[in-house]
This record gives C-alpha cells, structure tokens and sequence, in this order.
C-alpha cells in the first residue's frame, strides 16, 4: 500500500496535484483502507467496482485479494498512471471518463460492464465527494448488489435519515427501500490527503429491493415530489390527479403533510395509488 509520501511522490513525479474539482482526496490511513475494503468482503473471482481509484492504493489491495477489478477514473493524468501501474495485471480493467455520463445515468461502458457479468458486482471505493449521491441511486438501480465505500458523513447522514429530518429527501426513500444501510465508522479528515474539512464515514449497503421494476419511475416521482419540499401533498399532486384529498384520505394521509413527512412505505404505497 502506498503511504502520503509515497502517493505524494508518485504525482510530483507526474507534474500533478489533487484536483479540488474532481472530487479528489486520497486514503492515507493504510490500516482504514484495509477496512474498507473488508466493509465490502471481497472474494477471489468476485468483480468489484473501484470508482475514483487515484494512484490505485484500494485498487491494489483488492487485486490482492484475488478479485478483479473494474476502476472508473476520470482525471486522464491519473488514468495513464494507472494503465502504466496495472499493465500486466489480467484483473485489472481500467475506464477512463466520468462515472455519470449525467446525473440520472450511469457511463455508458460501465453499465455495459455491470450488466454482462453473470454475478452482480460489488462497489468498494472511496468515492469522490461531488457525485456519490447520485452515483449511489444509479449503481443501485443497475443492480450492484454490496457496497463498501467512504464518502462525506454529511451524505452518510442522509442515507439514514428519518422522515420528519432535514437531511430526509429522495436519496434516504431511494436508499432504504432498496438495501440494508449500515454506517460502520466516522472517519477522521487526518485519514486523506489534501486533509479535507469534513469527517467522511465508512457505509456498507446491501441489496434488499422492495421496488422491482418500477424502481426508476418511483424515483423519478420521488425527485419531483421532493423538488417542492414547502408544498403540502395536496397541492404537490394536484397537477396529477383530480382528487388529491380523497385519494389522501383513503390512504390515512394527511393532505396538509408535506412529502418530508412521510416514511418510505407511505411514499411507496401513496406512487402504488397513483399509477394502479
């Protein structure tokens, strides 16, 4: 594993810095990162996805472990390090590019990636802070079945979060209806370099889908019923049914509620009501 100076003179020697915009922070806590990547229990011949794999640190760890690994990088610099550093390394499958070709999908090459293989992979990665959100719905809706990753405790929070909570929005419905969510341990700024300003936390979820097939349209229902989260249920569904009170109140819900309000059974069973 490669300590902050051995990572620290792998990009001087490339002419490179961490890019704030990519998102990048590096795991230096070697003893965390062997914990990470037991969060996500890998196996020989398991296929794990690595999105933001760096210099590869985590990468490496989980080559040796006998898995083969499928990493997502998109700073072309750090991409050419890697196709040098795992050259002959058969497991190691490099895709350079943004993880999201936009915020509702996923790259085009990964997702063929996840969908030819015959068992559902795993993600294990610390992932860059600007776009776990949305990357977490969508590796989720492609079916990864495990994942272990760190990212910003802020978005931990929300993947946990109550109904009635500030931090309570489509990504805490999303999250807890299709896997069990776990936060395993709050991680110290001091464990990456450049040394972020917020404390990240190590997740861990696993598949448990209660959504099926109309997954992405629940999720698209939930993002335009949280995109007003001052409007009540009543005035949210106006637009899409003549009746929103009676229909509410046949549901024992509140029309003056707000979508925040609502735990995820009542929002599944509210989206089951309207598209019956």
């Amino acid at each position: 594993m490669q300590t902050k100076q051995q990572i620290q003179a792998l990009l001087a020697q490339a002419g490179l810095l961490p890019r704030h915009r990519f998102g990048q922070n590096f795991m230096i806590d070697q003893n965390l990162l062997r914990i990470v990547a037991d969060a996500g229990k890998p196996s020989p011949g398991d296929v794990i996805l690595e999105i933001g794999p760096g210099t590869g640190t985590l990468t490496e760890e989980l080559l040796s472990r006998g898995a083969q690994v499928i990493a997502v990088e998109i700073d072309r610099d750090l991409a050419a390090m890697l196709r040098e550093r795992f050259k002959d390394e058969a497991r190691f499958t490099l895709i350079e590019g943004d993880a999201l070709d936009s915020k509702h999908a996923l790259n085009r090459e990964l997702l063929a990636a996840i969908k030819s293989k015959e068992h559902p992979p795993k993600l294990i990665a610390n992932l860059p802070y600007n776009i776990a959100s949305p990357l977490i719905i969508e590796l989720l809706l492609a079916g990864v079945e495990i994942f272990a990753f760190t990212v910003q405790k802020e978005v931990a929070d929300r993947l946990r979060a109550a109904p009635g909570t500030d931090a309570y929005g489509a990504l805490s419905v999303m999250v807890q209806l299709l896997a069990k969510m776990e936060v395993l341990r709050t991680l110290p700024p001091t464990a990456f370099w450049p040394v972020p300003t917020i404390h990240s936390a190590l997740v861990r979820l696993t598949r448990n889908d209660r959504l099926g097939p109309r997954a992405r349209k629940f999720s698209s229902f939930l993002q335009k019923l949280f995109s007003s989260r001052r409007k009540t249920l009543r005035r949210s569904l106006s637009d899409t049914h003549d009746n929103p009170p009676e229909l509410l109140n046949q549901l024992h819900l509140d029309p003056n509620a707000r979508a925040e309000n609502l735990s995820p059974d009542q929002l599944l069973l509210l989206f089951d009501s309207l598209n019956g």
